[in-house]
């Protein structure tokens, strides 16, 4: 099953100055990565002016949108009922987003419809991953 699913979602890049910023980004979820969500953001949203994509466990947008969770790079939280807050830690620096709730959850329950949670196919997802590292050694 070779599925892939995106849809645009609008968040508030919050800036040193608690100025709130609108950047959008295209939530993404592929049959052939269970595991994982990624969220890309255009040229124009990032420093360098490169297109972003950060990638994390889909169990950690399911518990982030409950409550504070994540480790190392990447942290999600509730910000009370309407808003949910990423923050993105890379060596150039640090970016705090606040997405809708909503749209979120939205996507997180899209990505059920493709593929279920616990129906992750966890051997291909391993597989690919070490594909990726070693290549052909």
């Amino acid at each position: 099953m070779d599925i892939t699913l995106e849809q645009t979602a609008e968040a508030r890049l919050i800036t040193l100055d608690e100025r709130e910023l609108v950047a959008s980004a295209t939530l993404r979820y592929a049959a052939a990565d269970p595991l994982a969500v990624h969220v890309d953001f255009p040229p124009e949203a990032s420093v360098d002016g490169e297109e972003v994509s950060w990638t994390f466990a889909r169990s950690l947008l399911e518990e982030g949108l409950a409550r504070p969770a994540g480790t190392g790079d990447v942290h999600l939280w509730p910000c009370g009922a309407a808003r949910t807050v990423l923050e993105l830690h890379a060596p150039a620096g640090m970016a705090l987003l606040q997405f809708d709730t909503a749209a979120l959850r939205r996507f997180l329950l899209r990505s059920y419809a493709v593929v279920a949670p616990g129906q992750e196919d966890v051997g291909a997802a391993v597989e690919q991953g070490l594909d990726a590292l070693f290549g052909t050694v």
